[in-house]
């Protein structure tokens, strides 16, 4: 485990969960299919989920140019952005020690909107691929107009954490006497049945998924 980056970047709240690798970050972020992105206008708070796809250490956010949170990050307001795997509901035998088991990332820092036009095709790839690996090389790509009303925000990792739970409850140990059944209960992300597109021409199959 690499030390934090910074003091925003360090976790206080139960630290022995924190790891700074970058390895790490990695996983949990493409593990993600969205994120949710803070900031803050005219002194309120706002969080937005949004899709998000990682290249290298640059995280890629997209919007409307519209878009409040882009607008005000391109002012040069700062951004916290956070994503969150759940695998396990803890059940303990007291509701004290009741838990999950999660991954989780914390992403601090300013953001840039891209305006380079090859950068910002390729977050639009990596966004695409993102969602459906190999989906990039069977779709029309985006046309001029289609380019302009899509704004992508840029955040380097240089201030971030992942912080992790895993294993079983951890009750007091007068309570490991009582009858109650305690555990974990996995939970676990998959994708069903595609579901065909009332237009869908004739005879075309669905991309596979993991």
């Amino acid at each position: 485990m690499s030390a934090p980056q910074s003091a925003r970047s360090t976790v206080r709240r139960a630290p022995h969960r924190a790891d700074y690798d970058r390895g790490v970050i990695y996983e949990v972020l493409d593990s993600a299919l969205y994120c949710h992105t803070g900031f803050v206008v005219d002194a309120q708070p706002y969080v937005i989920p949004t899709i998000h796809a990682r290249v290298g250490d640059t995280l890629y956010i997209h919007g409307s140019p519209a878009s409040r949170m882009l607008r005000v990050v391109r002012a040069g307001a700062p951004v916290c952005v956070t994503v969150t795997l759940l695998d396990g509901l803890v059940l303990a035998r007291s509701a004290f020690h009741h838990s999950m088991n999660y991954r989780s990332v914390v992403v601090l820092g300013g953001g840039r909107e891209v305006v380079d036009a090859e950068e910002k095709l390729a977050a639009f790839r990596a966004l695409v691929e993102r969602v459906v690996p190999g989906r990039w090389g069977r779709i029309r790509r985006p046309t001029t107009a289609e380019f302009a009303r899509t704004q992508v925000l840029a955040v380097g990792l240089d201030e971030s954490s992942a912080k992790i739970r895993t294993g079983p409850p951890v009750d007091d140990e007068d309570d490991y006497s009582l009858e109650v059944w305690a555990g974990v209960i996995p939970v676990e992300q998959h994708f069903g049945a595609p579901i065909d597109d009332p237009r869908l021409i004739e005879g075309l199959s669905p991309p596979s998924f993991p």
